[in-house]
């Protein structure tokens, strides 16, 4: 049976990530994103786990950064999720390619923001992702492989 694993930093990622839960319907799915004050209220259906928020300006960034590699190790081994779905950023890259790794099938839509230019996240899973979609035509330059289907929202 399909176990789908949503994974988003916070914000805009999240919100753009909250538009393909319908796709869960009939399947068993959780949700990761890091925790903060919106995260906690946001996220209030289904199986969730929070992260670490992290910012890569911060002293503290490679502790909280090997935190997270842990923990989305500790959640991949108890969920075993055939799919990844991903709007990137944050802690997305440890858990999809160790979700690749293990066999899941990763799924990644990049940044409704990125217009004419690749995110950091973006560049790294276009390596190995399964499918990998744009919200842009424009960004089929940039990500010739990738698919496009118009915005999320």
């Amino acid at each position: 049976m399909k176990k789908i694993c949503f994974i988003s930093s916070c914000g805009g990622h999240l919100m753009e990530l909250k538009q393909l839960f319908p796709i869960a319907k009939g399947y068993q799915y959780y949700i990761v994103t890091e925790k903060n004050e919106v995260t906690k209220n946001e996220i209030k259906s289904g199986k969730s786990y929070f992260l670490f928020q992290q910012e890569r300006r911060n002293w503290i960034f490679i502790f909280i950064f090997l935190f997270n590699i842990c923990k989305s190790l500790y959640i991949l081994a108890r969920e075993r999720p055939t799919h990844i779905f991903t709007t990137g950023a944050g802690a997305v890259f440890p858990t999809c390619l160790m979700g690749k790794i293990i066999g899941a099938r990763i799924v990644y839509i990049e940044s409704f923001a990125k217009i004419n230019s690749k995110s950091m996240t973006g560049k790294l899973i276009y390596l190995f992702a399964d499918r990998f979609y744009v919200q842009w035509k424009e960004m089929l330059k940039v990500y010739p492989k990738a698919l496009y289907y118009g915005p999320v929202y």
